[in-house]
């Protein structure tokens, strides 16, 4: 969500709104201030909280500070959005809350909630954050404070690493083994659990540093939330597969003496997700699916589209099916809803909100418009801008109503002026060009700041940045320009993505080493995956017209590859296809082995000696190989090139 145009019902709130607020496209006004009903939600039930905010790893590292966002306790400053720094307050409540007897859930330990569910014997657990440690001290807490008791079982609602991360540090492997622990998710979770890391994990990672402002100080002027929690905690991930799918909706278990209902709704905000009814507690959990803000359809980070109308359709269902009976309803991010007529509500407005935003997005695609002329006029109506939980702290309007139209037209306008475009280092040269050189679009620039004109500033300085990363007159302004934006911002992560950009360009890249997965993710990643991986490292550049047919065998999975590289294309098939005749080489190993050949820098040679690995053929077949892969970093320039 983008600023309003005018900051006068915040003002006459007592509020002071950033001049450059008065710049960008307006959505509906924000809602009643005097509404109090959220901070009466996030602090009912509270408990207790840990006397240590700092939360290490084995050798001291902080991976979360609970006293981090200490400084949200004041008053909106002049470089936040007091619509988000509002949100920031709420999100920034911390430590252990019953959501009603027999269920409680500590939140503000990572971006997301743990929920916890006394069972006869244990610990029912949903979602156990995105580290070891973090879910670690979570359970600590909730023992130290209302008794000790093992978990039992392990829900995951769906497949963000978020909601599954910290899974070993609340099991262990061993007791899953021997079925002292279940572990439940929706049917195709440990397939897109790993699958978003994987392929296109770097362009992510790289993004995802400006989504949640991994490297912004956090404070007033930094990063302030990440508007669906507070930040991501940056520890130790991990992964224990399911041992129990749940694949259809209304699907029931009893667990440890509790009963549960699932609904499943796949294709909403993760391929694989679910809500969960309790039944016994009349509580409903909508995973991700409610949330205390309009979530993404596109996420910033990038990821496949959502589709907002089935997310819409899934709502329906949960309040068709759960509306008269729940009297609390939790999510796995920000705090419960309480009383069944609140509940209803939220359900059929954030409902209202999602088929808003599909069906206008639609609509005015048929009408010819394309998606940044739908974004620069779509809003949701004040009867739905209205309610706090509409609002775009995380996803918005604008840029979903984007990700609408990518979903049904993809990127293309059908204007062909679009279809052979410039890349965007020539393409600002032409343009810098054309308006008369750097000098003069400097002063361009510097105009429509002064008028607060900061879309048009942005874009003008960004041309001249792209056309040349070594103008350090125009990198201050437009990091300048940056900063006024991303202060004025009530969407989180525009804000973060706003500021990260300023960062960049006055201080340079922060260093970023290659791309690792956690081990968990890759002992767990299907090998046909991993080949897709290998496909995509392949430099066809280097590769020329190069050829190489290796078979692989993995001992200890049963698993055989062909692996044909020509062409510039590796495709890995589990046998020789027709008029490939035999293979350069012919390895037998189990799948770790090749691993560290193939994803680490260790020698086939040396494998081979060490009795490891077993081949018949040209071994330097398989080190050309490897020269053929590129090593992806998450550090490559964003804002210029």
């Amino acid at each position: 969500m983008r600023c309003w145009k005018s900051g006068a019902a915040l003002v006459a709130a007592g509020f002071a709104l950033m001049g450059s607020c008065a710049v960008q496209a307006a959505e509906s006004p924000p809602p009643n201030w005097a509404d109090s009903q959220d901070f009466d939600f996030a602090d009912r039930g509270f408990i207790a909280t840990r006397k240590d905010p700092k939360i290490t790893t084995a050798d001291g590292r902080v991976v979360w500070d609970l006293s981090a966002y200490d400084f949200l306790k004041g008053p909106a400053p002049a470089t936040a959005n007091p619509s988000l720094w509002r949100q920031a307050q709420l999100l920034s409540r911390n430590g252990l809350f019953k959501v009603t007897d027999g269920v409680w859930q500590v939140r503000g330990f990572d971006v997301a909630n743990a929920t916890f569910i006394r069972g006869k014997t244990g610990w029912i657990v949903i979602d156990c954050l995105t580290t070891t440690e973090t879910a670690k001290a979570a359970l600590d807490l909730v023992n130290q404070t209302l008794g000790e008791r093992k978990v039992t079982a392990l829900i995951y609602t769906h497949s963000h690493t978020d909601h599954f991360g910290g899974a070993r540090g609340m099991v262990a492997q061993a007791d899953v083994d021997a079925g002292r622990v279940q572990v439940i998710a929706p049917t195709g979770f440990v397939e897109q659990a790993v699958s978003e890391n994987i392929i296109a994990g770097a362009a992510m990672g790289r993004r995802a540093v400006y989504q949640f402002g991994l490297f912004l100080p956090k404070g007033p002027e930094g990063q302030i939330t990440s508007g669906i929690g507070q930040a991501v905690a940056l520890g130790t991930q991990t992964l224990v597969p399911p041992t129990v799918s749940i694949d259809h909706t209304g699907q029931t278990l009893t667990v440890d003496g509790v009963n549960l209902e699932f609904q499943l709704t796949p294709g909403t905000e993760a391929p694989s997700e679910m809500n969960i009814w309790l039944p016994d507690f009349h509580v409903l959990d909508l995973a991700e699916n409610g949330n205390a803000t309009m979530h993404n359809v596109l996420t910033p980070r990038g990821a496949l589209v959502r589709d907002s109308r089935v997310w819409a359709e899934y709502l329906t269902q949960s309040l068709a099916r759960y509306g008269d009976k729940v009297d609390v309803m939790m999510t796995s991010h920000a705090w419960p809803r309480f009383g069944r007529d609140v509940v209803d509500a939220f359900i059929a407005n954030h409902r209202d909100a999602y088929k808003y935003l599909h069906d206008q997005s639609v609509r005015m695609m048929n009408e010819g418009m394309t998606g940044s002329e739908i974004a620069d006029r779509i809003a949701l109506p004040p009867s739905l801008a209205k309610d706090w939980y509409n609002r775009g702290y995380y996803g918005s309007m604008s840029f979903n109503s984007r990700a609408v139209y990518q979903r049904y037209m993809g990127w293309y306008d059908a204007n062909p002026v679009h279809l052979e475009p410039y890349p965007p280092k020539e393409e600002a040269a032409r343009y810098v060009a054309a308006m008369g050189g750097a000098v003069k679009v400097r002063e361009s620039m510097g105009a429509a700041a002064a008028s607060g004109d900061l879309r048009w500033a942005s874009e003008l300085g960004s041309r001249l940045v792209m056309a040349d990363a070594a103008d350090t007159e125009a990198r201050k302004a437009l990091a300048a320009i940056y900063v006024r934006m991303g202060e004025a911002s009530e969407n989180a992560l525009w804000r973060n993505m706003y500021l990260t950009a300023a960062d960049e360009l006055k201080n340079g890249l922060h260093s970023a080493s290659g791309v690792s997965l956690a081990p968990d993710f890759i002992r767990n990643t299907p090998s046909t995956m991993l080949m897709d991986l290998l496909a995509v490292r392949l430099n066809a550049d280097k590769v020329g017209e190069g050829r190489a047919a290796i078979d692989v065998t993995f001992t200890d999975r049963g698993e055989h590859f062909r692996l044909t590289v020509r062409h510039g294309v590796l495709v890995a098939t589990d046998r020789p296809l027709p008029g490939e005749g035999p293979a350069d080489l012919t390895l037998s190993m189990p799948r770790q082995e090749f691993l560290m050949v193939a994803f680490a820098p260790l020698k086939l040679a040396d494998r081979i000696q060490l009795g490891g690995v077993k081949a018949q053929g040209d071994v330097a077949v398989f080190d050309r190989f490897v020269g053929w892969l590129d090593t992806f970093h998450s550090d490559f320039p964003v804002v210029w090139r």
